[in-house]
């Protein structure tokens, strides 16, 4: 696992489909929402361009995002959450998200509401074992 910038990113040792369909039914047992998935290797494809595989989970809860917008509305702009699904010239696949940490500075929550979002990682980290 390594961050840069905010963002954590966690090895899979799954293909980027197979990785994807593993966060969804994670985040499906734990009562989160999945809102979309955008395909945009696969729309890349559509307009005749190519990209390696990748795929942006999008997910959720509005029982625990709802009362971090209400305290710092511009949190707004990065939930739901996101978990981009990529893989990468040497064939390994990457999942990246923000950090609860980077969150809670960029958008100056408090410690407490940050927690909603801190199960996301541990959950993004069984799913692609």
């Amino acid at each position: 696992m390594t961050r840069d910038n905010g963002l954590v990113q966690v090895r899979s040792k799954h293909t980027v489909d197979d990785t994807v369909g593993r966060l969804k039914a994670a985040f499906v047992e734990k009562g989160m929402q999945i809102f979309t998935v955008i395909d945009h290797s696969g729309e890349a494809e559509k307009a005749g361009l190519k990209m390696r595989p990748t795929k942006v989970v999008i997910f959720g809860s509005p029982k625990g995002g709802t009362p971090l917008m209400v305290e710092a509305p511009s949190l707004a702009i990065d939930l739901p959450l996101k978990a981009l699904v990529a893989g990468n010239a040497e064939g390994e696949v990457w999942v990246t998200y923000n950090s609860p940490d980077y969150l809670q500075q960029r958008h100056g929550v408090s410690a407490e509401l940050i927690k909603n979002l801190a199960g996301a990682g541990g959950l993004i980290a069984k799913a692609v074992e």
